[in-house]
């Protein structure tokens, strides 16, 4: 006999059916779970295999003066000190926007908004930086404004369509219960709109690490000095280091991203 019954002991068609759904959510929640574990250590095992070549390869003097742990450890922190400033920007001015422009009194500027927004995704990365640093000057706040107008999008975006997707009658239960308009904001609106919005922001993320690397072009720093030395004076080696090392740390804040969206996702999505 099924767990799930009706009143008079008959299976309940409609309590199997929530079964079944609770039980697929539970399994891609599993899939999910073996998929982090699976990324973080396909991580792990690149970044072995980089440090290993770097110790046996026979490295000239420049190479070693280029590839030592401390100046590779201080690109990287330079390289991410690009990133996180520029997501913190990014996610103080996107979601706010996002929020208002979800508010029906405001609804007619999205148009507008997103053309203006979408410029920096439109132009060329290496453009939109080099434009900019022609205009405020070169240097790191050059390179944060590029990267700034560069991950906008994405956020503002999927910020607006997580709100837009909400339910209108959940609304308007929330509504009918006499919760205020910020109460539903927040309880019912942005809670079920994560998903997206971290989807949104996991993105922007991974775009800000891969084009914070053009940053080396306007004495930004970075890991994409490594690949403009080991161009500029033919050394493969630090070429390919400085390459793999954007693509793991693209990676890892990738893996950071899908982690977040896996523990804030309200259960039963």
């Amino acid at each position: 006999m099924s767990s799930v019954t009706g009143a008079r002991g008959a299976p309940d068609p409609a309590g199997e059916h929530t079964l079944a759904e609770t039980e697929a959510v539970s399994e891609v929640r599993e899939g999910s779970a073996r998929g982090l574990v699976w990324q973080l250590a396909g991580i792990a095992a690149a970044l072995g295999i980089l440090l290993l070549w770097l110790s046996a390869a026979d490295l000239t003097q420049t190479e070693l003066t280029t590839l030592n742990p401390a100046t590779l450890w201080a690109y990287t922190l330079e390289h991410l000190r690009l990133t996180v400033l520029a997501a913190v920007i990014v996610l103080v001015i996107a979601l706010p926007l996002g929020v208002l422009l979800t508010r029906r009194p405001l609804r007619f500027l999205n148009g507008p908004v997103l053309a203006v927004v979408n410029i920096g995704q439109a132009a060329p990365a290496i453009g939109l930086v080099v434009l900019l640093a022609f205009w405020l000057g070169f240097g790191f706040w050059t390179a944060v404004v590029a990267l700034v107008l560069y991950a906008l999008l994405p956020v503002l975006r999927n910020t607006m369509v997580g709100l837009d997707n909400v339910d209108p009658r959940l609304v308007e239960a929330g509504r009918g219960m006499g919760m205020s308009a910020s109460r539903v904001l927040f309880r019912v609106e942005l809670p079920l709109a994560v998903p997206l919005m971290l989807a949104g922001i996991r993105t922007a993320l991974v775009l800000l690490v891969g084009t914070a690397a053009l940053a080396t072009f306007i004495n930004g720093g970075g890991l994409g000095v490594l690949i403009t030395t080991g161009v500029n004076l033919n050394l493969p080696r630090v070429l390919i280091s400085g390459a793999v090392m954007v693509a793991l740390l693209a990676l890892t804040v990738d893996w950071l991203g899908r982690a977040a969206e896996y523990f804030a996702r309200p259960k039963g999505i």
